[in-house]
């Protein structure tokens, strides 16, 4: 076996490799790099459980960031058992070639309760006084105190929000060179989610010089790993999950079912909540595709109707289209509604801001009925906003409750760059990249995300003669690429 490491760089194309990046660049030169044929949706928890499977979302079931649980009534996001993934896991299909193989997945998403022998995730403790503490879950247990003995708290409050930064991907790349040199592992699974917030932020400009210096950072993470995989005699795969398109606002799809009658919400405290289960139709949304959930048979033509009327809305997908384009899972919705290539979906279903739930102005991913690039904001319009956010936090460390409402819900043009769908320019798409040159298919051949569990098992056991200069089964169907 030849120990392998792969390291996830979200956002990552082929247009974002060049000066900012020489250690990508060098590890381009002496290997190869391909475009990679994501799946749709193009977002994290889809792509990943299709890259670690080998499957699409109709037979892995992870439709999305969340989906509609219709036994519930309700709506979870960023779920995080293992157990949510059908299909047989990389690690594995490992162990059956060589009971000796062992995988590290750090930070990976549904990594709890996997069966994958080491791990370390995000996960909060949530005490009983409201608090949200940083903290991480890890495989075996005790190599939760380890990780934070040596580098402190998982910086969680850096992981995703206004206040996001390279600390979050320097404690996960410090973990898995920890990982990389005590356990050492057969398969070493790494993410590295920096580039992520900026591009959404800022948009994907590589002369933007935001845009530079986070490139420059996480290309320096990128270049201690695979000098420490080296030093351990691993081969190294480079992959990102999906490209970032400029867009210019958000479609407010929910607002379009409200208005067509399908919506129900209920007021608590003057506030209107999406009462999904009383709902005739509703959107889950997540970047540029929302899953429709319609209740009733009867009212898909005027679920229908309203989607395709409305600005912003490219496609409406039902159930024959959805079968086509490997989304046909009862988790799905009856509709699912993807955007122009410009524009991305909000979760929005108030017309008065005044009578917006409390969560829409805080960072609360869990609470969110729909996915909200706008926590990666503080509101630039709020008086003050760093000086009351700074006296919330310190009421919430003296034990008080203080409610985090900083986040903007009125301008959605402060978002720059979105993803879900697949990129028309393989070079504002994903990649591979690969420091085995042999390993990977001939030049000009996609990889596709359902073939990436294959090609990264060739790097630990060898090709085994299958021919690399065939393109490999992507299991599609035709594309959806809108514009």
């Amino acid at each position: 076996m030849h120990r392998t490491v792969v390291l996830l760089v979200v956002g990552l194309t082929p247009k974002l490799i060049g000066e900012n990046t020489p250690n990508l660049a060098a590890l381009v030169k002496i290997g190869a790099m391909r475009p990679l044929r994501t799946v749709l949706p193009a977002v994290t928890c889809s792509v990943q459980s299709s890259l670690v499977t080998g499957l699409t979302p109709s037979d892995h079931g992870i439709v999305a960031n969340g989906w509609y649980f219709r036994d519930q009534a309700e709506v979870h996001l960023w779920r995080q058992s293992n157990h949510l993934v059908a299909g047989e896991k990389i690690w594995d299909a490992g162990r059956k070639r060589d009971p000796a193989f062992t995988c590290a997945k750090m930070f990976w998403w549904y990594n709890m309760y996997s069966s994958a022998d080491f791990s370390a995730t995000p996960r909060p403790m949530y005490p009983a006084d409201g608090r949200k503490i940083p903290d991480h879950y890890a495989e075996p247990p005790e190599l939760h105190d380890e990780l934070d003995g040596l580098l402190g708290k998982f910086p969680l409050f850096r992981f995703w929000g206004p206040a996001t930064d390279i600390s979050s991907s320097q404690w996960i790349a410090r973990s898995t060179e920890h990982v990389l040199k005590t356990r050492k592992p057969t398969l070493t699974l790494s993410y590295l989610p920096h580039l992520d917030y900026g591009l959404q932020k800022w948009g994907p400009n590589p002369a933007d010089p935001r845009i530079a210096k986070d490139l420059r950072e996480v290309d320096a993470l990128c270049g201690k790993l695979i000098d420490a995989a080296r030093e351990e005699g691993c081969r190294v795969v480079v992959v990102s999950e999906y490209g970032i398109v400029p867009v210019r606002e958000a479609v407010h799809v929910n607002r379009a079912l409200r208005a067509a009658g399908l919506i129900q919400v209920r007021v608590e405290m003057g506030r209107e909540l999406l009462d999904a289960g009383a709902s005739r139709a509703f959107a889950l949304a997540d970047h540029q595709m929302a899953h429709v959930y319609v209740r009733d048979a009867a009212d898909l033509p005027a679920a229908r109707r309203a989607l395709e009327n409305l600005d912003g809305v490219a496609t409406v997908l039902d159930a024959d289209s959805k079968a086509a384009h490997g989304l046909d899972h009862p988790r799905s919705g009856e509709l699912i509604a993807l955007s122009e290539p410009d524009r991305w979906f909000s979760y929005y279903w108030w017309e008065d801001d005044r009578k917006a739930p409390d969560y829409a102005r805080t960072v609360d991913i869990h609470r969110k009925p729909g996915y909200d690039p706008m926590e990666l904001f503080i509101d630039p319009k709020l008086p003050a906003a760093k000086l009351r956010l700074g006296l919330k936090l310190l009421q919430r460390k003296l034990g008080q409750r203080a409610l985090l409402d900083v986040i903007p819900i009125r301008d959605t043009t402060l978002v720059k760059g979105s993803h879900g769908l697949l990129t028309e320019d393989p070079l504002d798409g994903p990649l591979v990249i690969s420091d085995t040159p042999e390993l990977m298919p001939s030049e000009g051949t996609p990889v596709a995300a359902t073939g990436f569990k294959s090609l990264v098992l060739d790097h630990v056991f060898g090709a085994q003669g299958r021919a690399h200069s065939r393109p490999p089964v992507i299991g599609l169907g035709t594309p959806v690429v809108v514009g």
